[in-house]
């Protein structure tokens, strides 16, 4: 489909420009601190999450202007969780999409200030945003953001590494599988799953969404998110994958998505970014070589 893929096209190149400017550097700041920011942000993602807020608010009949500083803030959130993530104290990565993580190529405080630096200019973002309905905007993603979520997410998912380090894992009988795989998956639900779901219903704030089409929006949020993370266990063969293998991992994101899907069918072509973005993620589930 090159009309849908265009459009894809130049809603990411309008997050992409909006991000540019967004961390552009001010005087007095460390330049080097910026040159960072930057590197972390300009790495190549697929602004999943910023283009989900968008889907939101154009679901319920916004407008891409007026969402564009809730989604910039959403993939600031969103990388500087993947500085933190890929620090020595945490997932240990040397790499992030092809390229020396922030912490190798500037240092490990630096790394650690980035995130931090890309997490305030979220919010800043988000306060200077001048929607009527900032409030909730920031009550969404905050709570998505901390305890309750990918923070949250994050801490247990470190014990929950620790307890089950490679060396100890064993074949579990099947029951113990499957209440390993639902630990799993309530972990997936904070980390992954929290911030996007937020950035659908995010989104759809910032257009002006009624209750019952944040309602919905937020289901969709919930089940693709949770799909979302069951597909990076299909690329990276770990997670509920190792617990109860591929088979029944892809059947569950394919419902997921499925479910997701049913969801936004009542907005017709005013879902098509929704719906786009669902159905990207299920050929990511069927090609598992991606």
């Amino acid at each position: 489909m090159p009309k849908m893929t265009n459009r894809l096209k130049r809603l990411t190149a309008r997050v992409d420009a909006a991000l540019a400017e967004a961390l552009k550097p001010r005087d007095g700041a460390p330049v080097m601190l910026y040159e960072a920011m930057a590197y972390c942000v300009s790495g190549g993602g697929k602004r999943f999450r910023p283009l989900l807020c968008l889907g939101g608010s154009l679901a319920v009949g916004g407008s891409p202007a007026q969402t564009l500083p809730v989604a910039c803030a959403i993939e600031l959130i969103h990388t500087y969780s993947l500085v933190h993530d890929d620090l020595p104290a945490m997932d240990n990565a040397d790499e992030r999409r092809g390229r020396p993580a922030c912490h190798k190529r500037f240092g490990e405080a630096e790394a650690i200030l980035v995130g931090d630096a890309l997490l305030t200019r979220s919010f800043e973002l988000l306060a200077s945003s001048r929607l009527p309905n900032a409030p909730a905007v920031l009550r969404a993603l905050g709570r998505a953001s901390g305890t309750e979520g990918l923070i949250g997410g994050q801490v247990l998912d470190l014990a929950h590494s620790r307890q089950h380090t490679p060396a100890r894992r064993i074949v579990l009988a099947p029951g113990r599988a499957a209440h390993r795989a639902k630990k799993i998956e309530e972990i997936a639900k904070r980390k992954t799953g929290a911030l996007i779901r937020a950035s659908v219903v995010a989104g759809g704030l910032a257009g002006g969404a009624d209750r019952a089409a944040l309602n919905r929006l937020s289901r969709y949020g919930e089940r693709l998110g949770l799909a979302f993370q069951l597909v990076d266990d299909l690329h990276d063969r770990d997670g509920a994958v190792a617990v109860v293998g591929e088979q029944r991992v892809r059947q569950r994101a394919e419902r997921c998505i499925a479910q997701a899907m049913q969801q936004v069918e009542p907005w017709g072509r005013r879902a098509w970014l929704l719906t786009a973005l669902a159905e990207w993620l299920t050929r990511n589930a069927n090609d598992t070589t991606a």
